[in-house]
């Protein structure tokens, strides 16, 4: 689980986090939505300790991120998988290198066979058997998130984190994407967190949702509750991002 409570960020005299309260419970996906420069991006930093806040804190598995020295972050970070918003792949390297890399830098020993073995698992489950020696110049916008994907599944993580997973895709890469997240999310019962400004993928993938607003949590409750609320900064926001 984990617990986000009153966290503060501000960068200079910008504000960006003012008080967020938040739970991700176990095994759930969660989708948070706001505006762009709502904080979205900034509070998921928060929860693998790539920032530390002004105040408040955030506990993953009863451990607060901002307190721990660096080599227990480091074996916390390795519960994570983060795919980055533009994928992040190295463009000198293969298909193979790319995703298998957490592993080389993992010092666990493992043998060449050995990560030959969890790559190709890993490049199946999201669709890209046989994909190995490809370069990311050779791949489709889709098949890089796919790939930067496999990358961030490569250590066995209970947490993903998604940073706008559909931003740059044509809707029916969109739609596979989403279909994939929610497929991991139920075959592999990972704990997902999506940041998104995409209501369709809110749509297709949320169990839960949380939307920020002026730097708070304005908003969590289920799809249904979200698309049906009376609220006037929820309504703006869906028809401003939902056509």
């Amino acid at each position: 689980m984990i617990e986000i409570s009153e966290l503060y960020k501000s960068f200079r005299n910008n504000k960006v986090l003012n008080g967020v309260n938040l739970t991700i419970n176990k095994g759930e996906t969660l989708v948070i939505i706001g505006r762009s420069g709502c904080g979205k991006s900034v509070l998921i930093k928060h929860i693998v300790g790539l920032l530390q806040p002004d105040s408040g804190f955030v506990k993953v598995e009863d451990q607060i991120v901002s307190e721990l020295n660096q080599k227990d972050l480091y074996r916390l970070r390795k519960k994570f998988g983060f795919l980055f918003q533009g994928a992040a792949l190295f463009d000198s390297m293969t298909v193979q290198e790319n995703v298998s890399l957490p592993l080389d830098e993992s010092n666990l020993n493992y043998s060449r066979k050995e990560i030959e073995d969890i790559v190709n698992e890993k490049l199946d489950l999201v669709g890209l058997k046989d994909m190995n020696n490809l370069k990311p110049a050779e791949l489709s916008g889709g098949m890089k998130k796919r790939v930067g994907l496999a990358r961030a599944l490569v250590t066995n993580p209970d947490y993903i984190l998604y940073d706008e997973p559909t931003t740059g895709l044509d809707p029916i890469m969109s739609d596979s994407i989403d279909a994939l997240i929610k497929e991991l999310s139920e075959k592999i019962k990972v704990t997902s967190v999506v940041v998104t400004h995409d209501m369709y993928s809110v749509k297709n993938v949320a169990a839960k949702v949380a939307m920020m607003h002026e730097g708070k949590i304005h908003f969590t409750g289920t799809t249904d509750e979200l698309l049906n609320s009376n609220d006037e900064v929820i309504n703006d926001f869906i028809k401003r991002t939902y056509v």
